[in-house]
C-alpha cells in the first residue's frame, strides 16, 4: 500500500470541495437541499435562470472587478454526475460546457470557466488574453480558484501553481506549502494553511492581503478588492475594500460557509439562512427569504 502523509491524508478529505453559496458581481446564488438551486440580483444576461436547474451538488459565480465598462457575468452548475451546466453572459464562449463530464469542482472568473476533473487534471474555457486558461499541462490538483485574470490549482500535496496574468504578483505562489484551500480576486490570492492561518500575494492597496495575523480560520472567500475568513467558531472576519459595507461581518456568528463578490458578502448559517452586507443595487443581497441552502457535508 502507497503510504500517504498526514498532511496528504488532510487534504485528501477536503478535496474537491463543493460550494453551495456563490457570489458574483452583481448577484448571488445558493444551492438547496434537494439540488435546485436560487438566485437573485441583476439578471441581464439570464445569469440568474437557474429555477429549472436539478441534481446540483455545487455552484459558482463569475466576479469582475468594478470598472465602468464591466459588469457582465455568469452562473456555473455542477451536477450530481459530473456534467456542468452554465447560465448569463457567453461573448468569450465562459458558458460552453456542455461537453463536459467527470468533473468533480467548478471555479468561475470573468470571461471564463474552470473545471477539475476526478483524476486531477483541469479543464478551462473562456478568455484566455493572459494565459488563464493554459490549465491543460496540471495534474494532481484537489481544488482550483479563479480570479479575473489568473487561474489557482490547489496540488495534493499542499503547494499551489497557478497561470495567468501577474502583474501584481498575484501568481507568486510557488513557495506556499501546506495549504488545503485557495481564493482569487481582482488582483490578489489567498490561501489558507492546514494550521489555520492564511498567506497573501498580489495588489494590496486597501489591505486586502492584510491576512497574516489571523488564526482559526476554517474558510476563505476573496471578492475583487476584499478578502473574508470564516472562523473556527463560526464568527467572520474581513479585510480590505469597504465602501459598501461588505467587509461590515463582525458580527456574525453560527456561520458556517462564506462567499465574496465584487461590492458584497454573503454568509450561511447553520439553519440553511443566509446573510449578507454590502452594495445592493442590483437586489444581490436579498437573500434573507433563503432557507433550505445544502450545509457542506451535507
Amino acid at each position: 500500500m502507497d503510504y500517504i502523509s498526514p498532511k496528504e491524508s488532510a487534504l485528501k478529505v477536503k478535496q474537491w470541495n463543493k460550494n453551495t453559496i456563490a457570489a458574483g458581481r452583481r448577484h448571488s446564488v445558493g444551492l438547496k437541499f434537494e439540488g435546485t438551486v436560487m438566485a437573485v440580483g441583476d439578471n441581464n444576461y439570464g445569469q440568474c435562470n437557474v429555477s429549472d436547474w436539478c441534481d446540483i451538488v455545487a455552484v459558482a459565480a463569475g466576479n469582475v472587478h468594478m470598472a465602468t465598462n464591466t459588469g457582465n457575468t455568469h452562473t456555473i452548475g455542477l451536477k450530481f454526475d459530473g456534467t456542468v451546466v452554465a447560465v448569463g453572459w457567453n461573448k468569450h464562449d465562459q458558458c460552453d460546457v456542455n461537453d463536459w463530464c467527470d468533473i468533480v469542482a467548478v471555479a468561475a472568473g470573468w470571461r471564463r470557466t474552470i473545471g477539475l476533473k476526478s483524476g486531477g487534471s483541469v479543464i478551462a474555457v473562456g478568455r484566455n488574453n493572459d494565459g488563464e486558461c493554459n490549465v491543460s499541462g496540471w495534474h494532481d490538483i484537489v481544488a482550483v480558484a479563479a480570479g479575473d485574470w489568473h487561474t489557482i490549482g490547489l496540488k495534493s500535496d499542499g503547494t499551489v501553481t497557478s497561470v495567468g496574468n501577474n502583474r501584481y504578483c498575484q501568481c507568486n505562489v510557488n513557495d506556499w506549502c501546506d495549504i488545503e484551500a485557495v481564493a482569487a480576486g481582482y488582483l490578489h490570492t489567498v490561501g489558507l494553511k492546514l494550521d489555520g492561518t492564511t498567506v497573501a500575494v498580489g495588489q494590496n492597496k486597501v489591505g486586502q492581503c492584510d491576512v497574516s495575523s489571523w488564526r482559526g480560520i476554517v474558510a476563505i472567500a476573496v471578492g475583487s478588492k476584499h478578502t473574508v475568513g470564516l472562523k473556527s467558531d463560526g464568527t467572520v472576519v474581513a479585510v480590505g475594500w469597504n465602501e459598501y459595507g461588505q467587509c461590515n461581518v463582525s458580527d456574525w456568528c453560527d456561520i458556517v460557509a462564506v462567499a465574496a463578490g465584487c461590492t458584497h458578502t454573503i454568509g450561511l448559517k447553520s439553519d440553511g439562512t443566509v446573510v449578507s452586507v454590502g452594495g445592493n443595487e442590483y437586489g444581490q443581497c436579498d437573500v434573507s427569504g433563503w432557507c433550505g441552502i445544502q450545509i457542506l457535508g451535507d
